[in-house]
C-alpha cells in the first residue's frame, strides 16, 4: 500500500463522498484547517443507545475505546476504555472540559455545543506541549464533532476533525501523522459500534 493510499484512508476511512461534503456543527471552529478528517460508521442501534458511550468519552473517564493494546501503547496512564454506562458521566453540558491525558498535563477540550442524541462538538487550544508555544511559537486548534443520524433503522456515526497548526512545520509533522488516524479512529468508532450494539 503506498504512502498516498495510507494518507487518503487516514484522513477519510469509513465515510462517503456526500459525508465529507456535508456542513457541520463546528467546522466554524477552525477556519483553513491543515488538515481535515472525516471517519464513520452504521451502528445497529437506535442513536438514543450510542449517544450515551460519545457523553462519557475522555481521560480517566469512559476512555476513548480503543482496543486494551492500544491504550497500553500509547497511553499506559489511562484507563482501560469502560465497558458498560456510567451513570455518573452522563450529565456533560456546554462548557464542560473533557480531558485527553492526566491532569498536569491541562490537555483536553471544551464541549462547544450539544445536542442529544444528535451532535457533539468538542474544541481544544491545549494538545501541543506548553513549551512548544514558548520555543518555537507554536499553536493548534483543533475540533472534533461527533454527528449520529437515523439511517435505516440504525445510526449512522460521522466522526470529523479539523486541525489548523502553525508553524508550517509543525503542521507538516500532524499532516505526516494522518495514516495513524486511521488506526485509532477504526479502533474508537469499532468499539463504539460493539458496546452501542451489545
Amino acid at each position: 500500500m503506498t504512502a498516498a493510499t495510507l494518507h487518503w484512508f487516514g484522513r477519510t476511512s469509513g465515510s462517503t463522498r456526500d459525508e465529507r461534503e456535508r456542513n457541520l456543527r463546528g467546522d466554524d471552529l477552525v477556519l483553513r484547517p491543515t488538515l481535515v478528517t472525516d471517519h464513520a460508521i452504521t451502528i445497529d442501534a437506535p442513536r438514543e443507545r450510542v449517544w450515551p458511550w460519545l457523553v462519557q468519552m475522555g481521560w480517566h473517564r469512559g476512555g476513548w475505546y480503543t482496543a486494551r493494546w492500544v491504550d497500553q501503547l500509547l497511553f499506559p496512564a489511562n484507563w482501560p476504555s469502560a465497558g458498560e454506562i456510567v451513570p455518573e458521566l452522563q450529565h456533560l453540558a456546554v462548557g464542560d472540559f473533557v480531558p485527553d491525558g492526566p491532569p498536569d498535563s491541562e490537555c483536553g477540550f471544551t464541549v462547544t455545543a450539544l445536542e442529544p442524541a444528535r451532535r457533539l462538538v468538542l474544541f481544544s487550544r491545549t494538545h501541543l506541549p506548553p513549551s512548544w508555544a514558548e520555543r518555537f511559537d507554536a499553536r493548534m486548534e483543533w475540533s472534533w464533532t461527533f454527528a449520529l443520524d437515523d439511517i435505516d433503522g440504525a445510526s449512522r456515526l460521522l466522526v470529523r476533525s479539523r486541525a489548523r497548526i502553525e508553524p508550517a512545520w509543525v503542521g507538516a509533522l500532524y499532516w505526516l501523522a494522518a495514516p495513524a488516524d486511521f488506526v485509532m479512529a477504526t479502533q474508537m468508532l469499532r468499539g463504539i459500534k460493539h458496546r452501542a450494539e451489545h
